[in-house]
């Protein structure tokens, strides 16, 4: 054995380091956490400074033996966890739990941004000491984290029903998305008119107007106030005011603007584009970026990281890769696509960490469609979105010329008491348009989606075509999707880049939300349980309180304050708000949750029942009609057969054994009996599977024994030309797939 061992967290970032330091060492994965609060008790010594009761879990047993095993035989051991306060304290976890200690002289923190050759070799060429103010930032958030949930959750238990929780920062984004469901539900749509004029040039003599010639413009002052019709009557008055009017150009305003291109990603703004462009969740757009940083197989190229580290709140870039980018943009490009000085850009956000780098390319010279045949369609959408916005982000600025027309309306000889308006603009030089332009969120709009006006000049007159009186009403503030949620959670500083995609997750599991196409709708239990928080527990759900938290973590972990007075502080009066909650909250019956569908037998509406197996969809009127459907659980990952469903878990109704299958059954029946795994085969590409005991075992490379062949039997030398994968017993079809609410 090599007398160099560095651990990391998973097996696909154990084998693209080991490739990249040699025989020299030995790499090994620790397969994510090692220790952690028990999930039987609270775990937490409330009578002695918070101490956490860490233990290991017993999944995780023979992976720490074989790790002690191999640290006793190492002269020295790298801990390359990732580059965070998670994986400052799983370094500090396994430091403990393979019996280096605090100080073991033999023990090395290496941390790099990215998994390539040259990042790996610096940082084992540079090690440091484990940071133990991240890690007393982590411990403190495990331990208010822990607190929160573990002494709210059985409460709702008891009063409300079973299987719900509550969180620090999950229960403030059900707030958020609650609040604005009231929002709406308390709107009163207001009546409005517009009227707007469609006009044309004046053609020369013997000539027709052309299209270009024509555009529409929109009432904007009578006489000289803004233009206010309330009602259809006021918007009939100007109409006939109108009649036989004539119409002429009053005023030409035109302007240069210049539009910057964003930022490159960080966690938060990926999870947010990745769903406006990609309509991937939080959960699988993490999961995707995950496979990425650690590591795809480039044929010839061997494993390559291809992006930096995907939990980041910075914006900031290295300067060798902006370097590089400015080579690429000005050989594909052209120089003049090259700004004077790379950007540079700041974040606005809360409690914004600035150690780190942007989400980019390892190397921008490795474009999307030159790997595409390496990647999954997923890995291929994400890379490929990641790689067009950081290169758009060292791009000149895009330059409009935007032109504001004012019409003058009214009776011949008279001074004309209406003005229209008119705006257009054109792209003068596209600059970082060239490669991307960001995604828009319900209800935006942009300049770039103005039309060219026809060239106008002052004083010329215009012919009217048709005036167009329209009805409105005043719309309500749009429901929240994933991507405006992670948004405004990130503006007002809760929670940290790595806790979104959980959240959003648990949310949507516990049903206290749905999902009806992007949007976010609270479900009655989700009221119901926002309420009982408010009454409450007033400052665990409430933002202000949660961010301040939020900062006293981050000194914390800059070493300006210590955890322990931070913790007291938060539970004394907490601690009284429980016993209140557990005394005066009284207990709640609440109906079943509509599931939003019809019974196929007696066409009743189903609902939503909890089990001993946990959440399903029912029909109301058991036990005359006993019709039930699984809820699925969603796995972000793209069926391998069809290329267009998504795969889900279900259960098998005889043993309840989980197994996985496409979303698109009956039209699509591939399944497979192991969990799936996002990240794709390092050699073929496939499809892996978990196998047990931290292994991975690909379908396409390592097919399933085919039924009925004889134990021993070969799978073949040969890997299949498809996926090769256990069709679905009789058993399992007999309940159809359905999208979960």
């Amino acid at each position: 054995m090599a007398n160099r061992l560095v651990i990391v967290e998973s097996p696909a970032k154990a084998k693209t380091i080991g490739k990249y330091l040699g025989r020299a060492y030995t790499v090994k994965a620790s397969m994510g956490h090692i220790r952690d609060l028990p999930k039987s008790k609270l775990g937490v010594d409330t009578e002695h400074d918070f101490s956490p009761q860490y233990l290991i879990p017993r999944d995780k047993s023979k992976t720490v033996k074989d790790l002690k095993q191999s640290v006793e035989s190492a002269r020295e051991v790298y801990l390359a966890t990732d580059p965070d306060r998670e994986g400052e304290a799983i370094a500090w976890h396994l430091a403990h739990a393979t019996g280096l200690g605090d100080n073991s002289s033999k023990t090395k923190r290496v941390v790099f941004h990215e998994i390539t050759p040259e990042a790996v070799k610096e940082a084992i060429a540079h090690p440091r000491a484990l940071d133990m103010n991240l890690v007393d930032a982590y411990q403190a958030r495990r331990v208010l984290d822990r607190l929160v949930g573990y002494n709210i959750s059985p409460i709702l238990w008891k009063k409300v029903k079973s299987g719900l929780s509550a969180g620090r920062v999950q229960s403030v984004a059900l707030r958020l998305v609650v609040d604005r469901e009231r929002e709406i539900e308390a709107f009163d749509p207001v009546e409005y008119w517009t009227i707007g004029a469609d006009l044309s040039k004046i053609a020369a003599a013997g000539k027709k107007a052309t299209r270009k010639d024509l555009f529409r413009a929109e009432l904007f002052r009578v006489r000289g106030k803004k233009a206010e019709l309330a009602n259809e009557a006021d918007s009939a008055q100007v109409v006939a005011d109108l009649e036989g009017a004539s119409y002429r150009v009053a005023e030409v305003k035109k302007r240069e603007t210049q539009r910057r291109p964003s930022a490159p990603f960080i966690t938060s703004t990926l999870q947010q584009e990745a769903s406006r462009k990609l309509n991937f969740n939080a959960r699988r757009a993490m999961g995707v970026a995950q496979s990425l940083y650690e590591g795809v197989r480039l044929g010839s190229e061997g494993e390559q990281g291809l992006i930096t580290y995907m939990r980041t709140d910075s914006t900031n870039v290295a300067f060798v890769a902006q370097q590089e980018a400015r080579g690429v943009i000005s050989a594909r490009f052209g120089p003049e696509y090259v700004p004077e000085k790379a950007p540079l850009y700041s974040r606005k956000a809360k409690n914004a960490q600035e150690a780190h780098e942007a989400i980019r390319p390892t190397s921008v010279r490795r474009d999307p469609e030159a790997i595409k045949q390496y990647l999954s369609s997923d890995q291929y959408k994400l890379y490929k979105l990641i790689w067009q916005r950081f290169v758009a982000s060292q791009m000149q600025n895009a330059r409009l010329d935007g032109t504001t027309v004012d019409i003058a309306a009214g009776p011949h000889g008279q001074d004309a008491p209406y003005t229209f308006r008119a705006t257009g603009s054109v792209i003068k030089f596209d600059g970082y348009l060239a490669v991307y332009q960001e995604g828009r969120d319900e209800g935006q709009t942009d300049e770039l989606d103005g039309k060219a006006l026809p060239p106008l000049a002052q004083d010329e007159p215009l012919d009217l075509l048709q005036l167009v009186p329209e009805q409105h009403f005043t719309q309500p503030p749009p429901r929240y999707s994933e991507a405006t949620l992670v948004k405004i959670l990130e503006e007002l500083g809760i929670g940290r880049p790595s806790t979104y995609a959980p959240v959003m997750g648990t949310l949507q599991e516990r049903y206290y939300i749905t999902r009806e196409g992007k949007q976010l709708r609270p479900t009655e239990l989700g009221m119901l349980v926002n309420d009982l928080l408010v009454e409450y527990f007033p400052d665990i759900v409430d933002t202000g309180f949660t961010s301040h938290m939020e900062e006293e973590l981050d000194e914390i972990s800059s070493g300006s304050r210590t955890w322990v007075p931070v913790i007291r502080s938060f539970y004394s009066p907490f601690e009284d708000r429980l016993q209140t909650a557990e005394s005066q909250m009284e207990r709640v019956k609440i109906k079943d949750e509509p599931a939003g569908e019809e019974c196929p037998n007696c066409g009743r509406e189903m609902v939503f029942k909890i089990g001993r197996f946990g959440k399903f969809i029912a029909c109301p009127g058991y036990p005359e009609c006993r019709t039930t459907k699984p809820i699925l659980v969603r796995t972000g990952i793209t069926c391998p057969e069809c290329k267009q469903g998504e795969l889900v878990e279900r259960k098998a109704k005889k043993g309840r054994r989980p197994f996985w299958g496409c979303e698109r059954f009956p039209d699509c029946d591939f399944t497979v009996s192991s969990k799936p795994v996002a990240e794709p085969c390092p050699v073929c590409g496939g499809l892996q599977v978990q196998a047990g005991k931290g292994a991975l075992r690909c379908i396409v490379c390592n097919p399933p024994k085919p039924f009925g062949a004889a134990d021993g039997e070969a799978n073949g030398k040969a890997a299949p030309k498809k996926v090769a994968a256990r069709r679905k017993p009789a058993a399992r079809k007999a309940a159809p797939l359905k999208r979960s609410a």
